[in-house]
């Protein structure tokens, strides 16, 4: 009897249409549909679109260029970072791109950098910092991005 119920399970089990698991992921260049794997349509589909990021990525690898790995661990440090970062993100009129900008204090020191939308963010922040740390102490590397 035990024989009869594993080889019936067992022919269920090999007789059954092979579906993609839900948490398993499709093969590249493959849609899901219905639990099926199906393949894209065309090769339009199948493209990979490159980070638009990659230029700056590679000014970032410039031993002169300052990153957050530069952030000093110094108490006085950390504090003026966390009190521009807390006017940056409490400021609602700012987009989501300068609540992102890089804040990097060291020795004092603040750079700020990444991209925002509009000169006048570019303005907000900067100002926050020269609060903070003083005018001649904020190195201001924003980038003003195109609007899209």
């Amino acid at each position: 009897m035990k024989t009869w119920i594993v080889g019936a399970g067992l022919a269920l089990v090999l007789g059954a249409p092979q579906r993609a698991l839900a948490n398993e992921p499709a093969a590249p260049g493959s849609a899901v549909k219905d639990g099926n794997a199906v393949p894209a349509a065309n090769a339009a589909e199948q493209k990979q679109v490159a980070p638009d990021n990659t230029g700056r990525n590679e000014r970032d690898r410039s031993a002169n260029a300052v990153t957050p790995m530069d952030q000093s661990n110094d108490p006085k440090d950390v504090a003026l970072t966390q009190q521009i970062r807390k006017v940056v993100v409490g400021d609602d009129a700012l987009s989501m791109n300068a609540h992102n900008v890089k804040i990097i204090s060291a020795n004092g020191v603040v750079t700020l950098r990444g991209p925002v939308d509009s000169p006048q963010e570019k303005a907000k922040i900067e100002a926050a910092a020269a609060q903070a740390a003083g005018a001649k102490n904020v190195r201001n590397e924003l980038e003003v991005t195109a609007s899209r």
